[in-house]
């Protein structure tokens, strides 16, 4: 048992007598320290006391993609948060390059018996991936959440941004500052949110301007992706530009400046997802904000609604995006920039 507490205290950062007097249900024990060392508890494999176990519904785990891109933090924030009121104990999975797989993390989890998974743009949102692996945590049965990451068949409850509305509420601002050669940027088509922010776009086009079949460029997520695709739509002659992601606008933006281009003055940007800090990028970045917050907290309601049996609706809750309108949009030119080729 003392090896027991020395390995907690040190998990934990505190005490082993602060662990003592936590395991022993005793006061004087703020509860951000109370919650480090049940967490700890947990992290480790321990069983809590049965005396601790009302005080906590469990562990529950969130997988993100990664977090180099700032709207997977931001909202594993509310998410964290969110769950901890309501007595879980968050567990967060962060993928990278070459690391743990998803389906890795998930094996580790279940080894830890959580009580539920959140999973953020998850391999549900590729439709090429296997979906089979939601469907056999579901028969275990195990409950689950997933935030953007539609997919058919599985039944779970699905919280996403309509991809689809972002991509029209974009065309329609750049059409009402008078822009004609309109082209998008997105990651690969096996995507879910590609296939509908490029449905939104090329509906909004046809609407708006008569044009059947716009200029799309899919690439990689991520800056250096989006200054690729960037350089052709400009070599092409395009004076706006709509963006998946903040990420791919700022790429968009390096395009146009070694070009020798203006934003916004000869080409209008914009983005998606409304990033922290988005709102100091130079020039201040025009996009459409996903309603983090309110997403985070329906994926969580759902989620323990599900827990404790209640059953949440298996099907999707779309959230609208806001268009947020900052500086790198603007009138369009008179006339097409001379871009380099």
């Amino acid at each position: 048992m003392r090896a027991r507490m020395a390995d907690i205290a040190r998990q934990a950062q505190v005490s082993e007598a602060t662990v003592s007097r936590v395991i022993n249900d005793r006061p004087g024990v703020s509860h951000e320290t109370r919650m480090a060392v049940l967490t700890a508890l947990d992290v480790l494999g321990y069983e809590r006391p049965e005396r601790l176990r009302k005080r906590s519904a469990g562990l529950v785990g969130l997988v993100v993609p990664e977090l180099e891109n700032p709207i997977f933090p931001a909202f594993a924030q509310v998410i964290e948060s969110t769950l901890a009121q309501q007595g879980f104990t968050p567990v967060l999975c962060t993928q990278s390059p070459g690391g743990v797989t998803e389906d890795e993390y998930v094996e580790m989890l279940l080894d830890r018996q959580v009580s539920g998974i959140v999973f953020v743009s998850g391999l549900s949102a590729d439709t090429a991936a296997d979906h089979e692996r939601y469907r056999r945590l579901l028969e275990r049965p195990l409950p689950i959440v997933l935030v953007n990451g539609y997919a058919e068949g599985i039944e779970a409850p699905f919280v996403s941004c309509d991809d689809r509305l972002a991509g029209d509420l974009a065309v329609s601002h750049l059409v009402a500052l008078g822009h004609r050669r309109i082209g998008l940027i997105s990651g690969p088509n096996r995507f879910i949110s590609t296939q509908r922010k490029l449905a939104g776009f090329r509906a909004a086009m046809k609407r708006e301007l008569g044009v059947e079949e716009p200029d799309v460029s899919l690439t990689l997520f991520g800056v250096e992706g989006g200054e690729v695709a960037a350089d052709r739509l400009l070599a092409q002659g395009v004076t706006g530009i709509v963006c998946a992601s903040d990420l791919m606008a700022l790429g968009a933006i390096r395009a146009a400046r070694r070009r020798g281009l203006d934003v916004p003055k000869d080409v209008s940007v914009i983005g998606f997802d409304d990033s922290p800090l988005i709102a100091f990028a130079d020039p201040p970045l025009t996009t459409l904000r996903q309603p983090v917050a309110s997403m985070a907290v329906a994926a969580c309601r759902s989620l323990v609604d599900e827990i404790n049996g209640h059953g949440a609706p298996h099907s999707e809750y779309l959230f609208r995006p806001e268009l947020v309108v900052r500086e790198s949009t603007a009138i369009a030119p008179v006339s097409l920039p001379q871009v380099l080729s």
